[in-house]
C-alpha cells in the first residue's frame, strides 16, 4: 500500500497509475517497457483488481426504485 493505495506486489507502483495508462491508450507492451520491473500478469492483476472494486460497489439508487426510473 501506498499512501493508502493498492500497489503492484513488491514494487511501489499503484494499480491507479497503471490503470491510468491504460485508460490514456497505453499499451501493455509500453508500460512494460517504461517499468521493466512488472509484468503482463501484474498488469492484468491491476485490471482485474480496478473490476473487482467496481462490482463490488453499491450503485447509486439501486436500493430505491424509485430512483432507478428513468427520466420522463
Amino acid at each position: 500500500i501506498l499512501v493508502g493505495k493498492p500497489v503492484i506486489k513488491g514494487t511501489r507502483i499503484s494499480v491507479e497509475l497503471i490503470i491510468d495508462l491504460l485508460a490514456r491508450g497505453y499499451s501493455k507492451e509500453q508500460i512494460m517497457q517504461q517499468y521493466d520491473h512488472i509484468t503482463e500478469e501484474d498488469i492484468l492483476a491491476c485490471l482485474a483488481y480496478a473490476g473487482e472494486i467496481l462490482r463490488s460497489e453499491k450503485r447509486p439508487g439501486s436500493a430505491d426504485p424509485q430512483v432507478a426510473r428513468p427520466w420522463p
